[in-house]
């Protein structure tokens, strides 16, 4: 068994109605910190809101919080699809997150299994 150094962390919840993005900034944080090379990737519409910035409303400021996670060198990556959907761009996007295709994102899922790493689903 081959030992885990990189975590891929899957979002794809509400931003404002659900933990799960706390979660995954969290995890992400934790991860990082431990010197994992550590991934979120955001693949639904309504995740895809929490890497545009300047958001207003909700009660968590997840500018912020991704920007903390930013700076430890976590990387956060957007769907193409996901951000298309509800009409943004990566200018509307919080500086250092990405917009990746689809294709990359399903060659990132596989990359990850083939080499034993973790993924987690929040």
């Amino acid at each position: 068994m081959s030992k885990v150094t990189k975590v891929l962390i899957l979002l794809n919840d509400m931003v404002y109605e659900s933990t799960a993005p706390q979660h995954a900034l969290r995890f992400a944080r934790c991860y990082r910190k431990r010197g994992m090379e550590t991934t979120i990737m955001i693949w639904g519409p309504m995740g895809a809101i929490m890497t545009k910035k300047n958001k207003v409303g909700g009660a968590q400021n997840y500018d912020v919080k991704i920007q903390e996670c930013l700076d430890l060198g976590v990387k956060i990556k957007c769907c193409e699809l996901a951000a298309s959907i509800i009409g943004m761009t990566q200018d509307e996007m919080i500086p250092g997150t990405e917009i990746i295709t689809t294709k990359e994102l399903t060659n990132t899922l596989i990359e990850y299994t083939e080499e034993g790493q973790l993924i987690m689903y929040v």
